[in-house]
């Protein structure tokens, strides 16, 4: 966790210039995170994690259809740009043991988070996601799809210490439910223009 930790804080406030309107040029992603909106006013509202979230592109993009949201990073310094820039509650924190109450929240997004965890880690984020939704709370997760893991010591003009691990959807899928989550519906798409070269897998999970 501390080589990911520095990692991002370090290239923060590059990542949050080159990311933070990324939503705009991805219709797919969009559409699915209307879906999380929707389904979480449908249910009577509550509190959704943006867990992972960057620089709050994320988030911000759930509280514009409604939802209440918090915003949760490894990196401090990435979560306080998600509160200057965007203005969303936003704290530093571990996947693996999240800063939640059982049963608090009515939704959460993960994207691009799990990525940087082993299989033990990743083991203990999913069983914390699923800790912290309510009964029928929702889950999306996001990742790159394939079975390598990419390192780099170079990013966005910075000297960094990163492991990028790739999903399979089955291993992802499998990870939910292993956690106890019921998944309802896994999309896939092609990379889009200006971005990383990778096929995308997006599921959403219930408890």
């Amino acid at each position: 966790m501390g080589r990911t930790r520095a990692t991002y804080d370090r290239v923060a406030e590059a990542y949050a210039d080159r990311f933070v309107d990324e939503l705009d040029g991805k219709p797919i992603d969009r559409a699915l995170l209307g879906l999380v909106a929707e389904d979480v006013a449908a249910r009577g509202g509550g509190r959704v994690a943006d867990l992972g979230a960057g620089p709050g592109q994320i988030g911000a993009y759930l509280r514009e259809r409604g939802a209440e949201v918090v915003a949760l990073d490894l990196s401090p310094a990435m979560a306080g740009i998600a509160r200057k820039r965007l203005g969303l509650p936003a704290t530093a924190g571990d996947l693996t043991a999240l800063p939640f109450a059982s049963d608090s929240l009515s939704g959460a997004t993960a994207f691009y988070t799990l990525i940087h965890l082993e299989d033990r880690s990743v083991t203990a984020a999913t069983k914390e996601i699923a800790r912290v939704l309510r009964p029928g709370g929702v889950v999306l997760v996001a990742v790159h799809i394939g079975d390598q893991v990419v390192h780099l010591d170079e990013w966005l003009g910075a000297q960094v210490d990163v492991d990028f691990r790739f999903f399979t959807t089955d291993d992802l899928v499998g990870h939910l439910v292993a956690a106890g989550l019921q998944v309802e519906s896994v999309t896939e798409r092609a990379p889009g223009p200006g971005e990383a070269e990778t096929r995308r897998a997006y599921v959403l999970a219930r408890r």
